[in-house]
């Protein structure tokens, strides 16, 4: 405990003085703000130094961003970050000289990204120490506060430190609002008070001259307008970048003047500029350093936020923050005041995932999942209203789908560590859509539209074919949303957030599940969501969700009992490997679905569907190891008739996250079985003559203890450099399920392909926000497909999450792992049976 309250203490410090934990991993790329979809500012080739290229969106397209220091009595100008040099070498009369800085590095925790830089002290003070000058980027995650986390914002504060007199100066362009470069923009300076005080706030405010609603250009929104805001005594000008830049360099000043002349983002490139004056030491001849440092905030605000296909119909759909807040205005005045308390949250939740990712892994394994966070919930944006709030989803890079049931699945790990609500708020749109009847297949849809913003649905029931892999994604997710609502103390919350605010529960069955509608203050912090589950309302919260939608939860199971044993050719969330008949992977899904139907029956007290669902998954998980595992017993096949092939069975994952691997063992109470119905577990049947294949009740686990232990050498065996491919087709590999495979390996093998992923990070030459799918060898590049970006990174927590289901158990059920002896004996290899369709 006493290391833990350190180790939280020392990033509360660096936090408050601008700096973040020391970052071990060296990726290509790093977070500057990163909010949702469309305000998502990288920076790239980030083993240089920021000024090497300019930020980027998250596809790769390069954004004016820039930030530049002087020295007052020196003819030396610093650029920080970007490319402003570009337009100050085109300077023919410069009194300047351009010079770079020391560069001391970046570090990075799960909402924070950090660059520090050395600045000279000019001759007249060359006793002096130089300025130490830190770029805080901040992108807070909130888990205690989802109003928070809905304000699509993020802060960007510098911070120096010494003795000698310093001048700032950034910049934003056009591109921000457009993907387009020759779009015609219009901007324009907002100034306003902050409440009673004498101090205020200035904002740029640029958008498309004429936006187009709900419509994307190489991804990038074509409508909304950006918030470029800052403390009022700062200097602005817009102007023409080749004019502005090149004039502060030569006076270190901005001219609180404003170019009217609206035009094309790149005719004349418009930019939009702010500067600021530190006076560290008024006395040449002191040498003792002070400190100061200027905020600014960045939002991309839009409204509406996307159009879905609801149960209502085709609605534009609101920002989730416009139910709080009367006015834009009054939304970016709390996001500004709010930022220590936001800065707070964040540095709560990073300080607690790195102390909980370094016992799940490493030092490399803390940096892994901080350069993920950001990056899963910048793929998200909130919307609904608080008394039925929804979280949207894009399906970045791969194609743009909404709301994509297998880009939801892999993400899930983070979400049920960091907040299970907004997982819940993720499976709603999709649950109220098909449960209004609009989408006619039988099985659980791909998404609910082809590309985002535009939930616009499949009434033709044409989206992608994918019917075995969505009810089994859906099925698991549904039953871990109903296990993480069930604990008896805090300890044993599968959030460690969860059990924080109040406890009170709306039996309406009118009324969502999951409302914000009553946020709450506490320590004097207000907009706290209230707690998720828990002993007084957890179990009645469970009841409540499923028992609106139970026919549907039936509906999907039935699919998978007719399909799921065995699987016709389609396609898995693999997608880009193309279609494959009897996937073993696949087919595991469909059974672990069948079996999480079981005990979410459970959680409506309808004992007789649980019954009938466990016996079936039973029987057919007995099966499936008959068709799936090598004639040699060493590891599974990709699929049951392509001997000599092999597959990482990532999805024997859920088999432990949802607690199936505790049956029959001393820990074998789910949380949803041991809270409906108390002591009184339901017992398996006893195998008949006339149904061979059902286990026997003493057999230790869902799925065969075996199964484990095969893999886990199997991935020993053919883990590569950079990590463990993903089948016996390729050396790529999908870094999500590397980390659901690893995760439920012996230590060694967990410890081994943990070292190859941070390897990868270090080495890759990839040059796009952490891709999920690499190549496993040589410079550990695309293998193809370009993804970059996606959601489906949140796969990354699939260790921390583990640690904690099961009321904490879930990785003690493991063990076995890691014991030499081996307590169910060899692998049983009989006659292969003929394997049909």
């Amino acid at each position: 405990m006493a290391c833990v309250l350190l180790i939280m203490r020392w990033l509360l410090i660096a936090t408050a003085a601008g700096s973040a934990l020391a970052s071990k991993l060296t990726p290509p790329v790093l977070p500057l703000i990163v909010r949702n979809p469309y305000l998502s500012t990288w920076l790239g080739d980030a083993r240089q130094p920021p000024w090497h290229e300019w930020p980027m969106f998250w596809t790769g397209e390069r954004i004016g961003f820039s930030i530049m220091a002087s020295v007052p009595g020196s003819d030396k100008i610093y650029p920080l970050l970007g490319r402003p040099q570009d337009s100050l070498s085109l300077d023919q009369h410069a009194e300047y000289n351009v010079s770079f800085p020391a560069y001391l590095g970046a570090n990075f925790d799960a909402s924070t990204t950090n660059f520090t830089y050395s600045i000279p002290a000019p001759e007249s003070q060359a006793s002096a120490k130089p300025v130490e000058l830190v770029l805080s980027f901040l992108s807070p995650i909130t888990p205690t506060s989802t109003l928070r986390q809905a304000i699509p914002a993020s802060y960007m504060t510098v911070h120096v430190k010494g003795s000698f007199n310093l001048n700032l100066y950034v910049d934003l362009n056009g591109q921000w609002v457009s993907g387009n470069r020759g779009s015609q923009i219009v901007w324009e300076l907002a100034q306003q008070q902050l409440g009673k005080s004498d101090k205020g706030l200035k904002t740029w405010k640029i958008r498309r001259e004429t936006e187009l609603l709900l419509s994307e250009e190489r991804d990038q929104a074509e409508w909304g307008t950006l918030h470029f805001t800052g403390p009022s005594d700062l200097r602005h000008e817009a102007g023409t970048s080749g004019i502005v830049r090149p004039r502060f360099a030569r006076t270190g000043t901005l001219q609180n003047e404003i170019d009217e002349e609206f035009r094309g983002i790149m005719e004349d490139e418009p930019i939009f500029a702010f500067s600021k004056s530190f006076n560290l030491n008024s006395s040449e001849s002191s040498s003792t350093p002070s400190t100061d440092s200027v905020m600014f905030s960045i939002a991309l605000v839009q409204n509406p936020v996307t159009q879905f296909a609801s149960a209502r119909g085709l609605t534009f759909m609101r920002p989730l923050w416009a139910s709080w807040f009367s006015s834009v205005e009054a939304l970016l005045d709390f996001h500004y005041l709010d930022y220590d308390t936001a800065a707070s949250l964040a540095t709560n939740y990073s300080a607690q995932l790195a102390i909980d990712a370094f016992r799940s892994g490493s030092d490399d394994y803390v940096d892994i999942v901080a350069l993920t966070a950001r990056q899963v919930m910048g793929a998200t944006v909130f919307s609904g209203t608080p008394d039925d709030p929804i979280l949207f989803m894009k399906e970045i890079s791969s194609n743009g789908n909404f709301q994509t049931i297998d880009v939801i699945f892999p993400s899930f790990p983070f979400f049920l560590y960091t907040n299970p609500r907004w997982l819940a708020y993720l499976l709603e749109p999709l649950i109220e859509h098909m449960l209004s009847g609009q989408y006619p297949n039988k099985y659980a849809m791909h998404d609910l539209g082809s590309h985002f913003p535009n939930a616009t649905g499949h009434a033709d029931g044409n989206d992608e074919y994918m019917p075995v892999e969505e009810c089994g994604n859906i099925l698991i997710m549904g039953l871990a949303l109903v296990n993480s609502l069930i604990y008896d103390t805090d300890v044993a919350a599968g959030s460690v957030w969860s059990s924080f605010g109040s406890s009170s529960f709306d039996p309406d069955p009118t009324t969502s599940a999951f409302s914000l509608g009553k946020l709450e203050t506490r320590e004097g912090v207000f907009g706290l969501d209230d707690s998720w589950g828990g002993s007084t309302k957890g179990e009645k919260q469970a009841k409540k969700w499923v028992t609106k939608s139970y026919r549907l939860w039936k509906q999907w199971t039935s699919y998978l009992i007719e399909f799921s044993l065995r699987p016709h050719k389609q396609l898995s969330t693999d997608d880009f490997a193309g279609p494959l008949e009897l996937q073993t992977n696949l087919a595991l899904k469909g059974i672990l679905g069948i079996r999480a139907m079981s005990q979410i029956a459970e959680a409506v007290d309808n004992a007789e569907d649980a019954k009938y669902y466990k016996n079936i998954s039973e029987t057919y998980v007995s099966k499936w190891e008959d068709y799936g595992i090598s004639r040699d017993g060493s590891h599974a096949l990709l699929a049951y008739h392509w001997y000599g092939s092999w597959t990482t069975l990532y999805n024997l994952y859920a088999d432990t996250l949802l607690c199936f691997h505790l049956h029959g063992t001393s820990s074998s109470s789910s949380p949803s079985a041991s809270h409906a119905h108390g002591n009184n577990e339901q017992k398996p049947i006893t195998p008949s003559e006339s149904n061979p294949h059902q286990p026997s009740s003493k057999k230790s686990g869902f799925v065969s203890r075996k199964v484990y232990k095969i893999q886990s050498s199997w991935y020993s065996a053919v883990h590569q450099t950079y990590g463990l491919p993903l089948d016996s087709r390729h050396l790529y590999t999908k870094s999500d399920w590397e980390f659901f495979a690893a995760a439920v390996t012996s230590k060694p093998v967990r410890s081994e392909i943990l070292q190859s992923v941070a390897k990868w990070v270090n080495e890759t030459t990839t040059d796009r926000p952490f891709t999920d799918l690499y190549e496993t060898e040589g410079t550990g590049g695309w293998p193809g497909a370009h993804f970059m970006a996606r959601p489906v990174t949140g796969g990354h927590f699939a260790f921390l999450t583990l640690d904690k289901a099961c009321g904490g158990k879930a990785m003690g059920g493991l063990s076995f792992l890691d014991d030499d002896d081996d307590e169910e004996g060899g692998w049983e290899v009989g006659d292969d049976e003929d394997v049909e369709l």
